[in-house]
């Protein structure tokens, strides 16, 4: 951009954002504040980086509550759009039923009912946030969201490091507004896409965007987190995949065989060399100890393989002769989730609801990209997605209430199996 163009920008930045959300402010505070809430980037600042007490624990549920109306009261205004992506999603909806019918047969019937609740609000926000806003907006939105987690997060590392930054396990590692290094790197790979994205997408404000995806890398080096830079490495090799893609049809078809036999490689690499992908994610054979977890719940599996414990409860239920204690047992230290989407949807919801959630899985990531070779989706949809798959393979993120990433999972999945987006007929996607 010429010296003259950015001071262009710069000049009518404020007003043409009033101007181009002139009409859609309210949704836009909305629709930030739901995902900040489901980031939980509050958690830490409000209740304190240690462990919570039960008290706690209530009062943090109860602050969701507002946020889960503000998801009700934007489904409200685009009801019809809702039922449309309703009606577009049987298996996303199939997955989130078969998680409320596991309460006929949850080790705890009560702690199902509570966190399907939990669960289907934040399915909720993502529906109404993709039906509501156009890809261009949707990313604004996103975005945003994010940059009020990096401005928190360079806050307290800078002027309040005794919070900021780690001080047991990774002395001087940031952690920002979260308890550890890895959710600040975490969050901050996805939001360096998701601002990457909303610079493509929105080239009167692409300055202001590229900004803030350079401050978001930042922090994803600053958290040392080896596995949220891969992330981020593959999100951005995403958004440079797509920009090329849309170049031509020709390059479109050589880089879609050339994205299919990476995935193949990977798998292969996954199956016979799985070292060498620990090594590259900074972990040991045994994942930092997941192996072993994962070896209990297969052990725990084999008394309700079909359909598994009920929703949301195993790690909850410490009785001497629950899953948790057999899982315990076997691992040799008490986890708190299963480390793996994987596990934890068949832990969960059994053989059933594992093929389900990879069904969905599938279905999202064939019609990311049959909207990205037809010039339909977003610059985020296919980067997000990868960076979940490889992100699924070792942390617990598939049907997690209250959870920023399974919430950008649903947007996306939701976003890519609506009609032919309306951006193009509103917005002109340029880099």
């Amino acid at each position: 951009m010429s010296a003259g163009g950015l001071k262009a920008e710069l000049r009518d930045f404020w007003p043409r954002l009033i101007d181009d959300w002139r009409d859609d402010w309210l949704s836009l505070i909305m629709g930030v504040a739901l995902l900040f809430a489901f980031s939980q980037a509050w958690l830490c600042p409000l209740f304190g980086y240690g462990d919570q007490s039960p008290a706690v624990g209530g009062l943090i549920r109860n602050f969701y509550y507002p946020f889960y109306l503000m998801a009700v009261t934007v489904a409200v205004v685009c009801w019809r759009g809702l039922l449309s992506a309703v009606w577009r999603t049987p298996l996303l909806l199939c997955l989130c039923g078969l998680c409320a019918a596991s309460y006929l047969w949850s080790i705890d019937p009560s702690g199902t009912f509570r966190r399907v609740i939990a669960l289907f609000m934040t399915m909720l926000g993502g529906y109404v946030l993709a039906v509501r806003f156009q890809w261009a907006r949707l990313l604004e939105v996103i975005a945003a969201a994010f940059v009020i987690m990096m401005i928190g997060s360079y806050v307290f590392a800078l002027f309040l490091p005794r919070l900021g930054l780690m001080q047991d396990l990774f002395p001087g590692a940031w952690r920002g507004l979260w308890a550890e290094k890895n959710n600040l790197g975490s969050f901050m790979s996805i939001g360096a896409v998701a601002a990457a994205a909303a610079a493509l997408h929105n080239p009167q404000r692409r300055t202001f965007w590229w900004g803030m995806t350079a401050g978001m890398v930042l922090l994803t080096l600053l958290s040392t987190s080896k596995t949220s830079l891969v992330c981020l490495v593959l999100g951005m090799g995403g958004i440079g995949f797509i920009y090329l893609a849309r170049k031509g049809p020709i390059l479109g078809i050589l880089l879609s065989w050339l994205a299919l036999t990476v995935l193949l490689g990977l798998g292969a690499l996954i199956l016979y060399a799985p070292d060498k992908l620990y090594l590259l994610l900074g972990k040991d054979a045994t994942l930092t100890g997941r192996t072993f977890i994962w070896d209990g719940i297969t052990r725990v599996m084999q008394d309700r393989p079909l359909l598994g414990y009920g929703y949301g409860v195993v790690w909850s239920d410490e009785s001497d002769y629950a899953p948790l204690a057999k899982i315990t047992h076997v691992a040799g230290f008490r986890a708190f989730h299963a480390h793996s989407c994987w596990y934890e949807v068949w832990l969960g919801l059994g053989l059933v609801g594992l093929v389900n959630w990879a069904l969905v899985f599938a279905e999202a990531w064939l019609k990311g990209f049959y909207r990205m070779l037809r010039g339909t989706g977003g610059y985020f949809a296919l980067p997000m997605l990868g960076i979940y798959g490889l992100s699924s393979l070792t942390e617990s993120m598939a049907l997690s209430w209250n959870d920023l990433r399974w919430c950008l999972f649903v947007i996306v999945a939701v976003k890519v199996s609506l009609p032919r987006d309306e951006d193009s007929k509103n917005f002109t996607l340029r880099a």
